[in-house]
């Protein structure tokens, strides 16, 4: 079934407390997925951000909330127990329990005062069921997806010697070729058979890979990287990248699969990834920092 959002979860959780019993958070979260007979698959789906399981994540929202709202307690590191306040609203058998119920407690109201962000945000049905931590990573994803596609657009718009010697440049920041001046270059010669660059795999040059490099609009086949790999075995070489702005076909990755050769396709979106991730053709803007208590600080033990 569905992963239940924070909101949903705040009954069960109260419920799964009215024990009376001290709960870990791993017990917690056993339980309810019980409960609720989530799969495998389920409980380790993660955030946009691939930080955290989504269904651990949701959890401890909800029991943020839940606290704030002096409903349970954390008597120790990673614990829970539900209050007497807790036990009250239990014996009124409510049908859900989530931020609407919680605005009752005057600490909850005082808790939300100090964290919404926004009075038109904070009331939509859309952002009711959604942790902070989903949706800061979600639209952080969608900053990084936008900026794939203004990055690949404005390298498409490059000329061809550019592409080739970006190439180069990214796969020197990448850690191949290390420092030395003459770890990566493009080939200025013609009938070069198919090779755009060549890279030495570390800093000593015990071997080369080999570059191709293609700022194409169409899907890349199989006879490209046939020729490519052709290519290669002319150098007398195994090892061999081949970049595009576009795609490559099914055939054309099942082809490289089939060969002795080993070679790495890199089509327009994992370019533009792996762009991003090592600052080639683009600069942080902004930082921001989510930081959570060290609980291990403040063990007394």
């Amino acid at each position: 079934m569905p992963i239940p959002d924070f909101q949903t979860l705040m009954l069960p959780i109260l419920q799964v407390l009215g024990d009376g019993k001290t709960y870990s958070m791993n017990e917690l979260e056993r339980v309810l997925a019980g409960q609720f007979q989530l799969s495998a698959t389920e409980l380790q789906e993660l955030l946009p951000s691939k930080t955290q399981p989504v269904f651990k994540n949701r959890v401890a929202w909800a029991k943020t909330h839940l606290k704030a709202a002096k409903l349970i307690e954390q008597p120790g590191k990673g614990l829970s127990e539900i209050t007497e306040r807790g036990k009250t609203l239990l014996q009124q058998n409510p049908s859900f329990i989530g931020i609407k119920v919680l605005a009752q407690y005057p600490e909850y109201q005082e808790f939300k005062n100090g964290t919404s962000i926004s009075p038109t945000k904070k009331n939509s049905a859309v952002e009711q069921t959604r942790t902070p931590d989903e949706i800061f990573s979600t639209a952080y994803e969608e900053i990084q997806q936008s900026l794939r596609q203004e990055l690949l657009s404005v390298v498409k718009s490059a000329s061809a010697q550019f592409f080739e010697n970006l190439v180069v440049k990214l796969l020197l920041k990448m850690g191949y070729g290390g420092a030395l001046e003459d770890a990566g270059q493009v080939t200025k010669y013609s009938g070069d058979g198919g090779i755009d660059g060549i890279i030495k795999e570390d800093k000593l040059g015990l071997d080369f890979i080999y570059i191709q490099a293609k700022k194409w609009e169409g899907v890349v086949g199989s006879p490209e990287i046939q020729k490519f790999a052709g290519a290669l075995l002319g150098k007398q070489a195994n090892k061999g990248v081949f970049i595009t702005t576009s795609g490559f076909s099914t055939e054309a990755r099942n082809y490289v699969k089939s060969i002795n050769s080993k070679i790495v396709l890199i089509d327009g979106d994992q370019l533009a990834r792996l762009m991003i991730e090592y600052n080639v053709g683009v600069y942080t803007k902004d930082t921001y920092e989510i930081k959570k208590i060290d609980m291990d600080f403040f063990n007394e033990e």
